[in-house]
């Protein structure tokens, strides 16, 4: 009997009807907006706490709102955030097998290399980058 009593609980609804819940474009008169919505702005919720939740799909999906004007500006991009984003990008996108770094996602889980290392499918050449320059002084 391993999982009865189990509960999902959501650490922000109250579920005692303290947080008003808005149906499919009911909320856009308000001083409201989602996390996407704020990015949108430039913004962030920067650490409040959702004020409201929209659902959509008879309420199988569903978003938190926040107050805009509570939100903070998006912290900047920096030079080692972006290295780092990139890095992580270049091990999905990069073939193990024949090193071509390619400008979509590889299945790299499902198939483990680019389709034309895999099945011989010829890939696009516009759809990968030139490969990466060998260093000189490494020698």
């Amino acid at each position: 009997m391993a999982g009865q009593g189990l509960v999902d609980i959501d650490p922000y609804d109250p579920r005692d009807g303290s947080l008003p819940v808005f149906g499919w474009k009911q909320a856009g008169r308000e001083n409201l907006a989602t996390r996407r919505q704020l990015r949108e702005m430039g913004l962030r919720p920067g650490g409040q706490e959702p004020v409201a939740r929209i659902e959509c799909r008879g309420g199988k999906r569903w978003a938190w709102l926040y107050r805009i004007d509570l939100a903070q500006p998006k912290f900047a991009m920096t030079l080692a955030k972006e290295a780092a984003l990139d890095k992580a990008m270049a091990a999905r996108q990069t073939c193990p097998v024949c090193r071509r770094r390619y400008v979509h996602c590889l299945p790299l889980k499902t198939v483990g290399s680019c389709l034309e290392c895999h099945d011989g499918t010829p890939a696009d050449p516009i759809s990968y980058t030139a490969p990466p320059a060998k260093h000189l002084l490494a020698a």
